[in-house]
């Protein structure tokens, strides 16, 4: 009887770690389904970046940027929030015309934060001039989920070269 206890209790102790095995597997493949959700509609927001620069758009950029986003550009002011952030779009597309492309190093994904690094490369039309430069930068994105959208919290860059 004391055996058919113990083997009873030894059955029950394995058939419990089974499930906690399967649960945990179950959750790591959950997991790493909603990161690569997450990471495709961060991807799906750097491309939309990538073509507002190209298409000297303002008004394609400013909604990829939180309400209370920062952009840092090299060598010029931050910009916080929406009208500044329009000022500064404003005046880059003024001044230059992009014709880049964008590779993805990087991201990481924490809840409802994440953060891209990326370069791009092409090149710049300087309007003042006329003159086609070659353009390579390096670039951080720290990103924020809201309303369930990916958005640009902070964004900076600069020059590799």
């Amino acid at each position: 009887m004391k055996h058919l206890v113990i083997s009873t209790m030894v059955l029950i102790s394995l058939v419990s770690c089974q499930n906690e095995t399967k649960n945990q597997s179950n959750n790591s493949t959950q997991n790493n389904m909603e990161q690569s959700t997450e990471k495709s509609a961060i991807e799906k927001l750097l491309l939309s970046y990538r073509d507002a620069l190209n298409a000297s758009d303002v008004n394609k950029v400013l909604p990829l940027y939180t309400t209370d986003g920062v952009f840092m550009p090299s060598n010029a002011p931050s910009a916080i929030g929406q009208e500044q952030i329009k000022g500064s779009y404003e005046f880059v597309f003024k001044t230059i015309q992009l014709k880049i492309e964008f590779f993805i190093d990087e991201i990481v994904v924490t809840g409802d934060y994440a953060f891209a690094r990326t370069t791009s490369k092409g090149t710049t039309l300087i309007h003042a001039n006329g003159e086609t430069v070659a353009e390579e930068n390096r670039e951080l994105f720290v990103l924020h989920k809201t309303n369930g959208q990916w958005k640009i919290s902070r964004y900076m860059f600069n020059k590799m070269k």
